[in-house]
């Protein structure tokens, strides 16, 4: 039987403005899904490049990749979650900014009672990009204590995970961000190292940090503005993982600028390769939720929307004007 949820859709890319809260039928699971009502939405970068269609989707479309509530319903073939269970999830398709939705049960976990819903939905997508980067996306010979690595955009909600847990890792991080402010979140965070891009070249004052050797691996969500500089500032055999185009994407460039600043490598990873399987996604969650309950990680929630507000929620994130993570309230 089918009942009328409230849902945030979109009919076509562009602003925030075509955001629109409208009513939608909910039905029943089927085999290999999951009907989990929301508590809480999480708030990501990449809801933007879906709705203005820099990657673009299939309309009409509902936005939102992770969320956290309560488990209604478990279709045919699910063992791993129950009807009442506490959970959340970072998944593929979209679809989370509503008050409850039927979707596979593949990246959906149970969430330990001692993490709330607020957190949970601020941290699945956010913490598992921060897993897959610094404990699977790994420059030749992996990442030791003691290693320098690059992490730009580094008091965003991403950011910030990743300051803390590389150093719960023993990892110099070098943040950058683009005002002394949030350079010192980012050192707070955990960062060993700051740099305002605003004011420096980052390339060069990374050189100077590293004793002109360069990081083993650059993290880069920013893509675009960052993506020379980033290479620059990368070592010999030096891995550099492009995950976002905040600034734009990366323009085509000639891969024998790899080759001349010494063999380098040059990946572009998605979390939802790593989330394929259930095994995986549950072996990365359970790492997230360890360093999480050991205090090693701490979510930053520093904004909290109704759903119905979520266009200001996007018109804050695209302003740059954000740090930690943002949810909406169901």
């Amino acid at each position: 039987m089918s009942r009328v949820e409230k849902a945030i859709r979109i009919d076509q890319h562009g602003g925030p403005e075509l955001m629109r809260l409208v009513d939608v039928e909910l039905g029943e699971p089927g085999p290999g899904e999951v009907r989990i009502r929301h508590m809480a939405c999480g708030l990501n970068y990449i809801d933007i490049y879906q709705r203005s269609g820099v990657y673009p989707m299939p309309m009409p479309l509902t936005l939102g990749m992770e969320g956290a509530g309560v488990i209604e319903a478990v279709g045919e073939g699910v063992g791993h979650l129950a009807v009442g269970d506490r959970a959340a999830y970072a998944s593929q398709p979209p679809g989370a900014y509503c008050t409850a939705r039927v979707m596979p049960a593949r990246a959906v976990v149970r969430l330990p009672d001692e993490i709330t819903f607020e957190t949970g939905a601020a941290m699945m997508l956010k913490g598992l990009t921060v897993q897959y980067l610094l404990r699977r996306t790994l420059p030749q010979g992996g990442l030791n204590a003691g290693d320098f690595v690059l992490f730009h955009a580094a008091a965003g909600g991403v950011g910030l995970i990743a300051c803390q847990w590389a150093k719960a890792l023993g990892l110099q991080l070098i943040a950058t961000a683009g005002s002394d402010e949030k350079c010192q979140l980012a050192l707070d965070a955990g960062a060993a190292h700051a740099i305002n891009y605003r004011r420096e070249d980052f390339a060069a004052r990374v050189r100077e940090i590293t004793g002109g050797r360069g990081v083993k691996v650059a993290y880069d969500s920013v893509g675009k503005d960052t993506f020379e500089g980033s290479l620059n500032s990368l070592a010999p055999f030096g891995l550099l993982a492009s995950f976002g185009n905040a600034s734009g994407k990366v323009p085509p460039f000639d891969t024998g600028a790899l080759a001349a600043r010494g063999s380098l490598y040059l990946t572009r990873p998605t979390l939802f390769t790593h989330l394929a399987t259930r095994e995986s996604a549950q072996e990365m969650a359970d790492e997230l939720f360890a360093v999480v309950l050991a205090g090693q990680v701490k979510i930053h929630v520093e904004r909290r929307y109704p759903l119905a507000e979520v266009a200001q929620a996007h018109r804050d994130l695209e302003a740059r004007t954000t740090v930690g993570s943002g949810v909406l309230l169901v």
